[in-house]
């Protein structure tokens, strides 16, 4: 089992977008010291996001690590060129001696599509067709494409460098909460990345099914299904403290995004429910982190687990301490019984 960090590199108001930056490849070689898996940074063009530009911020820790996995979470794939973002990214993957990763997704906010003229009425459509280029761009050193020819300008025997390290460089979809996009990364036999931000787990299991069932129809290994969860997160030595810690920064980003979609206030209680075994929080002392992680990995049975941290600008020593916990007490435990379940499996 695979353990992450996730962050959008939250600003809080009237903070430093600069000072932020500099606060995020921090987090991201402390991750990389205590022995966490992989570290993905989100895409953003709004002032409380910090990074708009995924693979530059990336580039910028791979100096500072050594072993960490470098990924976007999610490259906005639907309004970006795909021969820049395999550029980029193949940049990064020469630079970290081959540790980049893509989450391609189309973005739970709209503001990147009148910012590189896109319509949202095209919303699947550019999607769909970018991934169609991206994933060609990473099969071949030279590429004849021509798509749809309403988005994008057709390729013959282009070629594209620098090649990545990896071959091929990864790619992983991440989804929300639609079903379609689930089924397209199972038929590419792409793996899949499943944000649980909200609700109970439990109903998200239908995607896992579904996702595997896919693999099957496009003649990929359904057993082998790399799934990756990822989830809002925070940590610290005691329970009561993580929540007391989080609630503050969580409350204020959830309650601006909600006024934006119409969402009603986020009130403790509310918090709280989803700090409970059944809820989508993973918040609380390491025993309780780890203890959920291997309860949903039970219903999942996914490869990666990803902790989505720092929320509305939470202070960022309480997030280091979080990052350590994660890396040093919360990563060993689930590791450790995962590998002795798989083991007990295997034996049967």
């Amino acid at each position: 089992m695979e353990i992450g960090v996730t962050s959008f590199a939250d600003v809080p108001d009237g903070g430093d977008a600069g000072r932020r930056l500099g606060e995020l490849v921090e987090e991201i070689e402390l991750a990389d010291a205590v022995g966490l898996d992989v570290f993905g940074v989100g895409e953003h063009h709004r002032p409380d996001f910090a990074v708009s530009a995924p693979a530059v911020a990336l580039a910028a820790a791979a100096s500072r690590t050594r072993r960490i996995r470098l990924s976007s979470a999610v490259t906005v794939l639907s309004t970006d060129d795909p021969v820049r973002v395999f550029e980029q990214f193949a940049t990064l993957d020469g630079l970290s001696g081959g540790r980049a990763e893509i989450i391609a997704g189309r973005g739970s906010f709209t503001e990147s599509y009148p910012l590189f003229g896109a319509s949202l009425d095209d919303y699947d459509e550019l999607f769909a067709e970018k991934l169609e280029l991206l994933l060609a761009l990473r099969a071949d050193e030279r590429v004849s494409w021509s798509g749809s020819g309403r988005h994008r300008a057709a390729l013959s025997d282009a070629g594209v460098y620098p090649r990545p390290v990896q071959d091929p460089l990864p790619v992983w979809i991440g989804v929300g909460g639609t079903p379609a996009s689930v089924v397209r990364a199972g038929l590419l036999g792409l793996p899949l990345v499943i944000a649980i931000i909200g609700g109970e787990p439990a109903r998200f299991v239908q995607f896992a099914d579904l996702y595997r069932e896919a693999l099957r129809r496009g003649g990929h290994d359904a057993e082998r299904a790399p799934i990756a969860i990822n989830s809002h997160a925070h940590l610290a030595d005691d329970a009561q403290q993580a929540a007391d810690e989080m609630f503050p920064s969580y409350a204020a980003m959830m309650n601006r995004v909600g006024r934006e979609r119409g969402w009603p206030p986020l009130v403790r209680q509310q918090f709280e429910a989803g700090r409970t075994p059944r809820g989508h929080l993973f918040v609380g002392d390491p025993e309780q982190v780890a203890a959920k992680i291997l309860a949903q990995h039970e219903r999942f049975g996914h490869g990666r687990f990803l902790a989505h941290m720092g929320m509305g600008g939470l202070e960022h020593a309480k997030v280091l301490r979080a990052i350590e916990l994660l890396g040093t007490e919360v990563a060993p435990r689930v590791r450790e019984e995962v590998a002795r379940r798989q083991a007990a499996a295997a034996a049967a």
